[in-house]
This record gives structure tokens, sequence and C-alpha cells, in this order.
């Protein structure tokens, strides 16, 4: 008979003589956990990290930039409708993720969008062309049209750096 090292019951070990816990799942739960340090728990997160594929650090990269894009415009009207943009709204890309992936992530390509333009008029395209040069200015839209077909290839540190630029943007505009 040995003693649980979590609820202080006796027990007769099933699995083998180096169980330390009953066989109540609570108990062998939190076993593991005590087990577990701050260390331990770092260390997984480092191979976590180091583990995770580049489609994982893009997807991670957009929730941040959009979170950015949508604290810098808020207070501004939709850039389709010229709404104002209140409680739920999108980062609305200009040139779309799907034909142009390396604008993706490009500043002046994305803008606060109410949820009707972005997600049940497409875009609302036509309005949001008319709309974006004086937003942006017409160099700037015109750079941004020169941009569309040249190519991006960021790798993971790239993205690394890109992610932590976002976080501390949006660190400053929260404050």
């Amino acid at each position: 008979m040995r003693k649980c090292k979590i609820c202080r019951q006796l027990f007769e070990p099933t699995y083998s003589s180096l169980q330390m816990t009953c066989t109540n799942s609570l108990c062998i739960i939190e076993h593991a956990n005590q087990k577990r340090t701050k260390k331990d728990k770092d260390e997984i997160k480092k191979k976590r990290e180091y583990l995770k594929p580049a489609s994982q650090w893009r997807k991670e990269l957009q929730q941040v930039f959009n979170t950015y894009i949508r604290l810098r415009d808020r207070g501004k009207p939709c850039i389709s409708c010229g709404r104002p943009l209140q409680g739920k709204y999108d980062a609305g890309h200009f040139f779309s993720v799907g034909n142009y992936p390396n604008l993706r992530y490009h500043e002046q390509n994305v803008h606060g969008q109410c949820t009707h333009c972005n997600q049940h008029r497409h875009g609302n395209l036509i309005e949001y062309a008319h709309n974006l040069p004086s937003r942006i200015g017409v160099s700037q839209f015109n750079e941004l049209y020169n941009l569309r077909n040249t190519e991006l290839r960021l790798t993971i540190e790239e993205i690394k750096e890109k992610l932590t630029h976002y976080k501390s943007l949006i660190k400053q505009l929260k404050s």
C-alpha cells in the first residue's frame, strides 16, 4: 500500500511500482501539473515556437496587423461608404489577399471598412477606389498600384520582426 501524493489516501499501485497517485483522474492531473515547473513551461513554449510553421506565423501576423489597422482607423469613416466605423468593423484590403498576397501587410492597401461593405458587398471596391486616393494621396495610390505585381517572400525571422513592430504600434495606439 502507498499513500497518494495528492489526496493522501492509501492505494494499491495498479500500473507500476513507481505510481505516485491513486487512480483518481483529478489526482493524476494535479500531480502532472505540479511536476511541470515554470522552466519546463518556458522550454515547451520555446519548442512550440521553434516548430511553428511559417503559415502559423503569417496567420498570427495577419491578426496583429488587422488589429493595428482597426486601431489606426478608429474614429475615421468607412473607406468605401463613408459611414462611421462603430462596433465591429473589418480591416478591408483594396487589392485582395488572394490575388495580391504581396500587399497583404501593406498599410496603404488596408483600411477600416464596415462589415457590410467588406463582407456583404465584396469590399465595395468601386467606392473604395474612389475614396482611397483622397485618404492616402494620389502619389501613394499610384505607388500602391505599381507595387501590386512585385513579389514578397517573408522569412520567419522577418515575420517575427513585423510582429514585434505592429505589437509595439498597437501598444502606442492603446495608450
